[in-house]
């Protein structure tokens, strides 16, 4: 087993209490050898985790995460502070079936104060702990550490604004790895905040004022003096919309000056008001690869830890193919534009991007903002196309209500990771967009199975539609299906003679359903294969002109939740016994997409045993 030196006798947060700040930095670099090393064979997030190596250990050493509340924003930063906290021995489980979540989880420790993986929602969770605690008259500091790309969301800005003004004593550390900050600026504020904040300062401060008070016309002097101070401020400082918000500003601190953030941190600790500490990390550091392309190794697959080489190359996928479409589209057609919310990469939009810029809009962390400008598009007679993750665009729900299917707009959704997505787990997994879908009117929903079915639902959606439109596929390539079943609302993929049962399904999951029909076809079982490639209104009249197609047996099997799912619909609809498999109206745990599917009987093996095992008066198993 390999050794990491100090990393090796580290067992507790409360080890680093010990050690010297020349040990602290031996451990950091101990910890990104870790991380490296990890992260290589399970795949996760490397760069994010790497910039706040030091920020982390410095949070664990001058807090107690054991009893104060420490909130990563997102959460996916959150690898140090999994070491510290008891769980590096199980670091070879990460986002593995079963292993560590790649995210904070209570279940794991209770030094993961809630859940986290969606950005923006740090600071209001934070506020609603320091509420809690002052109510219950209880003592701890709370903690919440947002980074620059998390401010991009609104949520950040409501946040801040309200815990500023709230009084609570709350510390929130934003960690900027993408500013700039000029060197003299940023040396005169580092300078400044430790001034401001030291007990010598504190102290004299408020012996002046108290003198001042006892002066005939000292209000006035002290008065002129504090605005005096301000306006200074606000001249040489980048503090003025953090101040005005309530906040008192610290930093910036170079987030990998170990000995200042702790020294930072500890003063911030003392201050019994709202707190805000901007600490300067880079992204990546201390592994050449991801400091060079912090993008790329963002979110990794297993790589050589030597030469950073992914250790398969990355097959054209759903997200590829719809970006390369969206592109030959705009080619032809001015009118389109496309918008995505931090994601241009993740879903498929870089192209776009660099074809198109004047027509390509990525508007940060803020999906309901995304969704709502496109509407004033659509509007005003442009084609905006949407590229969002499903689990992504439930934050837009009333933006899809209020300001696009209201009005009938047409708008284009592209749903990316629809369906089961596996290891990044429960707040990742796009397993409820057709049920929120579906409940808004007038929306239709798109579901393709295959590359060129993709095409041909862009190109229907973008020109042949009226009203709000949504095409969901689901993450990675396409399987052994390369057709275009398009012209059919649904369709048939595999003619059974004599059928027993059909099995109904749609998207991504029609792999596995011809599996699975292949497996009851070696029992002498027959088993016909349709699926939709529509869910909106028209769904009613296909599914009665093909009545005597689909009488008898029907199983609908969808990688969704049961509540609101097509199963439902079918059942509502149709004479017919139906059953239903989906993924039950629950979470799901992290693993690899198989895995998941397997464990909600979605595999084609656990498809194929639920049929033999309800077949009326047939008790069979695949064996």
């Amino acid at each position: 087993m390999k050794q990491y030196g100090i990393l090796d006798n580290i067992t507790s947060p409360a080890d680093l209490r010990g050690l010297s700040y020349d040990s602290l930095n031996v451990l950091c670099a101990s910890l990104r050898e870790f991380i490296v090393d990890s992260v290589s064979r399970t795949g996760g997030h490397l760069a994010s985790n790497l910039g706040v190596v030091e920020l982390a250990v410095a949070l664990e050493r001058e807090f107690d995460s054991a009893r104060d509340r420490i909130i990563y924003d997102v959460g996916h930063q959150s690898y140090v502070h999994k070491i510290l906290t008891g769980r590096r021995d199980r670091f070879d489980t990460l986002r593995q079936y079963g292993g560590l979540s790649g995210f904070m989880k209570p279940e794991e420790s209770p030094t993961d104060p809630c859940v986290t993986g969606h950005a923006s929602n740090a600071v209001s969770v934070a506020l609603g702990m320091a509420h809690a605690r002052t109510l219950k008259n209880q003592k701890y500091h709370v903690v919440a550490v947002v980074g620059d790309g998390a401010l991009t969301g609104g949520m950040a800005y409501e946040a801040l604004s309200n815990a500023g003004t709230s009084g609570e004593p709350l510390l929130v550390v934003l960690n900027d790895n993408d500013m700039s900050i000029a060197q003299n600026v940023g040396g005169l504020s580092r300078h400044l905040s430790r001034l401001r904040v030291s007990p010598r300062y504190v102290y004299a401060k408020a012996r002046v004022k108290g003198r001042l008070k006892n002066m005939p016309g000292g209000k006035m002097v002290a008065h002129a003096i504090s605005h005096a101070k301000a306006r200074l401020k606000r001249l040489l400082l980048p503090t003025s919309l953090f101040e005005q918000m309530g906040f008192i500003y610290l930093g910036p601190v170079d987030g990998h000056d170990m000995k200042s953030v702790c020294e930072l941190l500890a003063q911030a600790k003392k201050i019994k008001k709202p707190v805000l500490l901007h600490v300067m990390t880079q992204k990546g550091r201390g592994y050449a690869p991801s400091e060079q392309q912090p993008e790329k190794y963002h979110g990794v697959t297993p790589f050589d830890p030597v030469t950073g080489a992914f250790a398969t190359e990355k097959k054209e996928d759903f997200s590829v193919c719809f970006g390369r479409e969206l592109c030959a589209l705009a080619e032809r057609d001015a009118r389109i534009c496309a918008i995505t919310a931090a994601m241009p990469s993740g879903t498929g939009l870089a192209r776009f991007a660099a074809r198109f810029p004047a027509r390509f809009f990525d508007v940060g962390i803020a999906e309901e903002h995304a969704v709502a400008m496109a509407a004033g598009m659509a509007a005003q007679g442009l084609a905006p196309v949407v590229a969002v993750y499903s689990t992504f665009l439930q934050r837009a729900y009333d933006q899809l209500v209020h300001d696009v299917a209201i009005t009938g707009l047409h708008v284009v959704l592209c749903v990316d990771r629809a369906g089961i997505v596996g290891a990044d787990g429960a707040t990742h997994n796009g397993v409820l967009d057709i049920a929120y879908l579906r409940s808004i009117p007038g929306m239709k929903i798109f579901c393709p199975s295959s590359f060129r079915e993709v095409r041909s639902m862009l190109t229907q959606a973008v020109y042949h539609e009226e009203g709000p439109v949504a095409i969901r596929y689901p993450r990675g390539g396409e399987g052994a299906f390369r057709g275009d079943t398009t012209a059919q609302t649904i369709a048939c993929m595999r003619e059974a003679a004599g059928h027993e049962v059909t099995l109904l399904t749609h998207g991504g999951m029609v792999e596995r359903v011809l599996a699975a029909a292949e497996l009851l076809a070696a029992k002498q079982v027959r088993a016909q294969v349709y699926k939709v490639n529509e869910i909106s209104a028209s769904l009613g009249p296909a599914l009665r002109e093909m009545s005597d197609a689909l009488s008898g047996w029907c199983v609908v099997i969808e990688d969704n939740v049961q509540s609101g799912s097509l199963g439902e619909w079918v059942a509502a609809h149709r004479a017919g016994r139906t059953d239903m498999l989906n993924t039950g109206d629950r979470f799901l745990p992290h693993g690899s997409v198989d895995e998941v599917c397997r464990q909600c009987g979605l595999d084609a093996e656990s498809i194929a045993d639920f049929v033999l095992e309800n077949r009326r008066g047939k008790g069979d198993s695949l064996g």
